[in-house]
């Protein structure tokens, strides 16, 4: 019988971006693959293009996708192997995930950009307001995601954890509010992975800013 292929082993030295690239394609093709067997094994009926589980699948994957962006830049600006594995974390798991809620949408028949604005599914949720410059919890400014492109060794990796524990706290919030608007399976059981995966990151980053004289977040 075949022996299953070992997992990808974490980055030890250089970036190499061809070889992670090809890590977090392949996760992505996993997670589509899981995904789709579980809509077809799914419930009958689907949600509807503008219910709430659409809408958090839409916003979540755009939350997911800064994540994946700022894991990238800390990639290349550390050789800190504990930050750098972090990062690997953050990639594949969030790749996967965002695949998972591109999947969802595609079977629901709901697009991908909302016309009516982002974050309208979450209105009333913590003063929360729909539209097109509606905040999202916890992501990057602008100038925040600048100054980490252009930092570097422990500046970076302070910077980078310290974005990344206010962008997860964010995270929970979106998922804990899709948990009391949908009764959907999948959606719930992918809410509650978010809080769970992200309140323990937060944990561990806060750790790891102290251990970098770093005040927590």
């Amino acid at each position: 019988m075949t022996e299953p292929p070992a997992p990808p082993a974490q980055p030890t030295g250089p970036a190499r971006p061809g070889r992670w690239a090809a890590t977090v394609a392949a996760a992505l093709v996993i997670g589509l693959a899981g995904v789709l067997i579980g809509v077809m094994t799914a419930r009958p009926g689907r949600p509807l293009p503008d219910g709430p589980e659409a809408g958090f699948a839409r916003d979540m994957s755009t939350h997911h996708a800064q994540a994946v962006e700022m894991s990238f830049l800390v990639r290349d600006r550390t050789r800190d192997q504990a930050v750098r594995t972090l990062a690997y974390d953050v990639i594949n798991t969030q790749s996967v995930q965002i695949g998972m809620m591109t999947a969802w949408l595609d079977a629901w028949g709901a697009p991908k950009i909302d016309p009516a604005g982002r974050m309208r599914w979450m209105a009333g949720h913590g003063g929360h307001q729909g539209g097109p410059a509606a905040p999202m919890p916890g992501m990057a400014a602008p100038e925040q995601m600048r100054a980490l492109e252009k930092a570097d060794g422990r500046t970076a990796e302070i910077d980078y954890l310290r974005l990344m524990v206010v962008h997860h706290r964010g995270g929970v919030e979106m998922a804990q509010a899709v948990l009391v608007r949908s009764d959907r399976a999948e959606v719930a059981r992918l809410a509650r992975t978010i809080v769970t995966s992200q309140r323990s990151e937060i944990e561990l980053m806060n750790r790891m800013l102290a251990e970098r004289g770093a005040p927590a977040v």
